[in-house]
């Protein structure tokens, strides 16, 4: 695959990574609460490595509301008081683990482990003290974006595997060592891998896919990629935490594609739902690949969570999910994840609404529209 494509790809999950690693004060939604009647289970202990990001405090009310006890284990230097009743052992993956020497675990989840050095060594301490042990991973961890992705497709790989800088162009070699490093030392029967594609939601940090919905509730003209039917592909955070908390309760081993269903969605309905759901029209204005090209709107994170209809990215939004439905997980209508999002964005604070971390600022997207108007004639 070629390199620049594969990094315009990864640099957005690999961005996503690294702000859900530490989540901004105040953007922190809690888990909605489903409707359905908890089922009876045995409380667990688990122990999560993280938990006070983005994805993690979804995971952490997921298993308290099933009746488990957690404990957390992080660096201490973001949102200390977002579970002040839970014991929190202090460390750093970089070599500082004595904190969880003497614990004793039911399950791991892994949710902030990107340097296969790092997994390996956690999991090493913990191999005596949990039996099983989740790891999230990511989609990037396969070698190509261009053919339909299921669980057995080639993985990506890295010709230097003591490199440890994580960027757009190594963060998915990287997770597949992370994989391995898990399976060599729990063995395949106990743990299980988990490879999210993009992961969206309230308190999302990164904004790559709560661009659409918050865009279009502004009104007004809208420059959008290419054409309606492009292929849409996430996972909800509260989704990917429910499969998580039921992984560990039964054990589940093996690797699974946390994602949406195959071509259930498209830029077109996500658009069509977000006008539905805010209550505000948008006039749509599509432009072509080359008009996007040209202008480098992908490299410049100015087209979130797209995939175009040919290239080397063009299959990235589908990947099959049928192994992880079969194993449980649940996906929520795209409804209702625009609803909690657009809910969650206005009890941020102006400056923060104002200032998108993912797509166009409005004076970039008119300054566009007027270029692409002008081309068109």
């Amino acid at each position: 695959m070629d390199k620049q494509r594969r990094r315009i790809i990864q640099a957005g999950l690999v961005g996503g990574a690294a702000i859900a690693a530490g989540c901004q004060p105040g953007e922190v939604a809690e888990t909605e609460r489903p409707t359905e009647p908890k089922k009876e289970q045995t409380p667990l202990n688990i122990l999560i490595l993280g938990g006070t990001g983005y994805i993690g405090p979804h995971m952490v009310r997921e298993a308290l509301r099933r009746g488990h006890q957690v404990t957390l284990f992080n660096r201490g230097r973001r949102a200390k008081d977002l579970f002040p009743d839970l014991e929190t052992r202090i460390g750093d993956r970089d070599g500082q683990l004595d904190s969880l020497k003497g614990g004793q675990w039911d399950a791991v989840i892994d949710n902030s482990g990107y340097v296969p050095r790092h997994v390996r060594d956690s999991a090493s301490l913990l191999k005596s003290a949990a039996p099983y042990y989740l790891f999230i991973s990511s989609v990037s961890a396969y070698a190509r974006f261009d053919v339909e992705l299921d669980e057995d497709s080639p993985l990506a790989t890295i010709e230097d595997e003591t490199v440890e800088e994580i960027t757009g162009e190594t963060y998915g070699a990287l997770k597949v060592l992370c994989e391995k490093a898990v399976a060599e030392v729990y063995g395949a029967e106990n743990c299980s891998v988990l490879r999210p594609t993009y992961i969206c939601g309230p308190g999302d940090t990164t904004d790559r896919f709560s661009y659409w919905p918050v865009r279009v509730s502004r009104g007004g003209e809208m420059l959008l990629p290419e054409s309606p039917d492009s292929p849409m592909q996430i996972i909800d955070v509260r989704d990917l935490a429910s499969f998580v908390v039921r992984c560990v309760e039964r054990r589940t081993s093996g690797i699974y594609n946390t994602v949406t269903p195959r071509g259930e969605y498209t830029l077109g309905k996500v658009i069509d739902d977000s006008q539905a759901v805010s209550g505000t029209q948008i006039s749509p204005v599509w432009m072509d690949l080359d008009f996007i090209a040209e202008n480098q709107l992908v490299e410049k994170g100015e087209i979130p969570t797209w995939a175009p209809s040919t290239g080397p990215e063009s299959k990235w939004a589908l990947a099959s999910g049928e192994r992880a439905a079969a194993a449980g997980m649940e996906t929520r209508p795209i409804r209702e994840t625009i609803r909690g999002i657009l809910d969650w964005w206005q009890t941020l604070p102006e400056e923060r609404r104002s200032n998108m971390r993912a797509g166009m600022s409005p004076e970039r997207e008119a300054e566009l529209i007027a270029a692409w108007k002008a081309r068109e004639g």
